[in-house]
């Protein structure tokens, strides 16, 4: 039971309860604990005490929070090797995972003006997708695609079609090569609620530029990942250089 004549706050004791059950195996991965009215009850707490509880077990990443469910106890994250060239569609479904892609918006057709930009000067069509597990998102991607390489491509119905698909079937472009570099960013306002995220969380950035035959950073990416959710790898071959 708790001690409220305890140097730990109340908040900090039943977290530490609770992940003593979910230790003994009370609460076993992937499994719904109490709601927070029935553990404010049980306990003799306050909502927001509880809720304080909860949310240091999600910091802790023994806890996730489902919309519409409830809070489960994580399972071990599950692996997607999304840094492959096979494309986001085809990284997620080797790795075993059902997912959802949402275009999210229809695509904007714009001229880039952002400094250091691959784009910059060139008018792109961008297009911006949302991935979901269990109907959490934890992917979201930023594409730019150069027009004069993608004429048509704003007018195409692009929901639920792979878009690596369509540059090599539609476009028959073929990929040579891509530049990739990672870093912790925070999100702004926008990007953190497509995410269902608070406003300057810390999360996985990668940007993506694709070369093609004849058609160098034909297409320049930003991809935001909640690594909570799942750990995002990248498999190198024996013959990759350093």
């Amino acid at each position: 039971m708790l001690d409220s004549q305890s140097a730990l706050p109340l908040y900090h004791q039943l977290a530490d309860e609770l992940l003593r059950r979910i230790r003994a195996g009370e609460y076993p991965p992937g499994e719904r604990i109490p709601s927070e009215h029935e553990l404010a009850r049980r306990y003799g707490l306050g909502r927001p005490t509880v809720r304080q509880a909860t949310d240091t077990l999600m910091r802790k990443g023994v806890l996730e929070r489902r919309r519409g469910s409830g809070t489960y106890v994580r399972s071990a994250p599950a692996q997607v090797d999304l840094f492959s060239l096979a494309g986001t569609l085809a990284s997620f479904e080797e790795s075993g995972v059902t997912f959802e892609a949402e275009i999210v918006g229809k695509p904007r057709t714009f001229d880039v003006e952002e400094p250091g930009h691959p784009h910059e000067g060139k008018s792109v069509v961008h297009v911006v997708r949302v991935s979901r597990v269990e109907g959490s998102p934890v992917l979201l991607e930023e594409i730019g695609f150069l027009a004069e390489s993608f004429p048509g491509l704003a007018r195409m119905p692009l929901e639920g079609r792979s878009l690596s698909e369509v540059v090599q079937g539609h476009y028959r472009l073929r990929l040579e090569s891509a530049d990739q570099s990672f870093r912790v960013t925070t999100l702004d306002a926008r990007r953190a609620g497509l995410l269902d995220l608070r406003k300057g969380l810390p999360v996985l950035g990668v940007e993506r530029t694709l070369n093609f035959t004849g058609k160098n950073a034909a297409v320049f990416a930003r991809m935001f990942c909640r690594t909570d959710r799942f750990v995002f790898s990248q498999r190198i071959g024996a013959s990759s250089h350093a």
